[in-house]
């Protein structure tokens, strides 16, 4: 279940981008018909970073796998920009890194030609890029500390690059909803602190973000509020 959460500062959210983001009435989650979460009970709102956290096992990655269609909705109600989960189509609206990802294979991919995949739910797969979504790359990359990365094959970075490279492409799709998960793992301070001015900015313009962390560290001063998980279903 969720313990009451702790506010950290106010944010108004801009003109004309008012409303509930995301709406959990009562969620259990799990998988195969078994709980992991049970009763939770949350709003986000445009433009409010909100840092999930709570002990190992406690169902943070459930709870937002549960929000993105990952894992099942036993019972109650979860709502993405005011439709109920399941009836929800407009994906693109969302970006998401899932926890420990890196990026596995043997096909040749340079940074930017992976950042550049996060538009591809924008644009679809048959028209060109334009000016704008270059952009948007460009953006992207200059927001995870990668522009100076872009032609280097995504094999050759560190685990750490990596993961500034995923949620690079994820910030190329321009989100309004953008769901991180232990976004800062294996990430050095200074980008850290560079993600921070980062999901800022994006905060500033109405972008919603949800991540989960276990420690908040260089992101603290972007954090609206913060609500931690007493434990999953059963503890």
């Amino acid at each position: 279940m969720l313990l009451s959460p702790r506010p950290a500062r106010a944010i108004t959210a801009p003109a004309g981008r008012a409303g509930d983001v995301l709406e959990l009435r009562g969620a259990t989650f799990g998988y195969g018909r078994r709980p992991v979460l049970r009763g939770v009970d949350l709003t986000v709102r445009r433009g409010e970073v909100v840092a999930v956290r709570g002990p190992n096992g406690a169902g943070k990655s459930t709870l937002v796998r549960g929000v993105l269609g990952l894992s099942e909705v036993l019972a109650g109600e979860v709502r993405l920009f005011g439709r109920p989960r399941g009836q929800f189509r407009d994906w693109p609206r969302v970006g998401y890194v899932p926890q420990r990802s890196t990026v596995v294979g043997s096909v040749p991919v340079t940074v930017r030609e992976l950042v550049s995949s996060g538009r591809l739910g924008r644009v679809g797969l048959w028209r060109r890029f334009g000016e704008a979504d270059r952009c948007a790359v460009d953006c992207a990359l200059e927001g995870v500390g990668l522009a100076g990365s872009d032609r280097r094959p995504v094999t050759e970075l560190s685990g750490g690059q990596q993961r500034r490279a995923l949620v690079a492409r994820a910030l190329a799709g321009d989100p309004e909803l953008l769901v991180l998960d232990e976004p800062t793992a294996g990430v050095d301070a200074d980008h850290q602190r560079v993600l921070a001015a980062t999901l800022a900015g994006l905060a500033a313009t109405g972008t919603t973000v949800v991540l989960v962390v276990h420690e908040i560290g260089p992101l603290a001063p972007v954090v609206t509020r913060t609500v931690t998980l007493a434990g999953a279903a059963g503890c």
